[in-house]
């Protein structure tokens, strides 16, 4: 009971950071427990359709210079992450089974003259998910991805090339069993 009083408190403030930010524009959306929105004072723009559901902890990263736009009708089920660096846009009427991950972006690495990894330097590209589509558990989306309409992609997917509208995207592992 203490818990979920904090629960509500914590969910109003999140709400009201969401409300009164100037670049954020929202409607009707519903948030669980545990829901993280890491906005950026410069991001350029937040735009979350009417009737959207956040489940539970989930976590938003809009960074400085970065756009997200959902559109209406969004869901998005429990331990889902939406990282943005520079742009990503999902359609009406799109789902999210729990665990999915979008990263519009990668970091930045040199091979020559030897491996080296660059922590805090990236490169970017947009994501577009189109209206009507299913991303099932355990889906990642990386940078450059567009997604078309009516699509559902299947749990456990790395989506890491553009999928056509009305495509249906399954992860098939090869299941090997040795008798002992």
């Amino acid at each position: 009971m203490f818990y979920s009083f904090f629960e509500k408190i914590y969910r109003k403030q999140q709400l009201s950071s969401l409300k009164k930010n100037p670049k954020v524009f929202s409607e009707n959306i519903r948030l669980g427990v545990g829901n993280r929105f890491v906005l950026d004072k410069d991001l350029k723009k937040v735009s979350i359709g009417k009737s959207a559901e956040f489940r539970n902890y989930t976590c938003i990263l809009v960074a400085k210079d970065a756009s997200l736009e959902i559109g209406d009708r969004f869901f998005m089920n429990n331990f889902c992450s939406i990282n943005c660096l520079e742009h990503i846009s999902i359609g009406e009427n799109t789902l999210f089974g729990e665990n999915v991950k979008l990263y519009d972006h990668n970091h930045a690495y040199e091979t020559s003259p030897e491996f080296r990894l660059h922590p805090s330097k990236f490169t970017k590209a947009p994501i577009k998910i189109g209206n009507n589509c299913w991303l099932g558990s355990n889906v990642t989306v990386l940078k450059g991805v567009t997604i078309g309409d009516n699509c559902i992609i299947g749990a456990g997917c790395t989506i890491y090339k553009d999928i056509p509208a009305n495509t249906q995207v399954v992860n098939k592992q090869d299941l090997i069993f040795n008798s002992l």
